[in-house]
């Protein structure tokens, strides 16, 4: 199979290891294959009961998956480790030259194939570790663009999929959107997700990536900062 041309369907929480989850859980779909446990109108009924918290702004009107190590404006928590799991370290305090603030996510992924997956990625979910299982999440609507900045450690590194949303189950997520593949370089670049015309009432899967061996056969670090939406 080509994992080049997989796309992930549905991405640490660093302060609690262990508790992470080597597999994603019934609300999602390794990439290339099918989701069985895809949402039906009884279960978006379900998400609509519900209700997703208020997402409140910052003083600038966005609000902020990561902005900075221990940021109070920071949502969501990056507990949905993905795939080949044992292949992830992360970071959230790296002072390898952020793109703004103290510090920024450094991501490594080895690509060593762990789980025999060959592909791995991070889920930012609220609560932790909701795979659709839960209440939570965000009611976004006034937002249209998820923006972020990301560059590699060396350039060339290749991200199969950025995404909001798209974890299925009970009280899984209104919807998703994406972009992907990337190749990134060494200096920062801003990326957007459009969000326009999505239903975003409720959002338990903040933001989330994900990478594959094929496209990365040595391994790739790269760096994420200011994850946030905007209206």
């Amino acid at each position: 199979m080509n994992h080049t041309a997989l796309k992930l369907a549905g991405l640490l929480l660093v302060c609690n290891i262990a508790a992470l989850g080597d597999s994603p859980g019934a609300g999602y779909a390794p990439p290339g294959q099918a989701n069985t446990t895809s949402q039906t109108p009884s279960s978006k009924s379900s998400v609509s009961a519900n209700a997703a918290n208020s997402a409140k702004p910052d003083a600038h009107g966005d609000f902020y998956i990561y902005e900075d190590k221990g940021s109070p404006n920071n949502h969501y928590a990056p507990s949905g480790w993905m795939g080949d799991s044992g292949d992830l370290q992360i970071d959230d305090g790296s002072q390898d030259s952020p793109k703004s603030g103290t510090a920024c996510l450094k991501i490594f992924y080895s690509a060593k194939g762990s789980k025999g997956a060959h592909w791995a990625g991070i889920f930012w979910q609220d609560p932790a570790n909701n795979w659709g299982t839960l209440p939570g999440g965000f009611d976004l609507s006034h937002y249209k663009k998820m923006t972020f900045w990301a560059r590699g450690a060396k350039g060339g590194e290749k991200i199969t999929e950025f995404k909001v949303g798209g974890i299925t189950g009970q009280n899984g997520d209104s919807d998703s959107s994406s972009i992907g593949p990337v190749s990134l370089t060494k200096d920062w670049k801003k990326f957007t997700i459009d969000l326009s015309n999505k239903n975003l009432s409720h959002i338990i899967g903040g933001f989330g990536w994900s990478a594959n061996h094929d496209d990365n056969p040595q391994g790739i670090t790269f760096y994420l900062d200011d994850i946030r939406f905007e209206s």
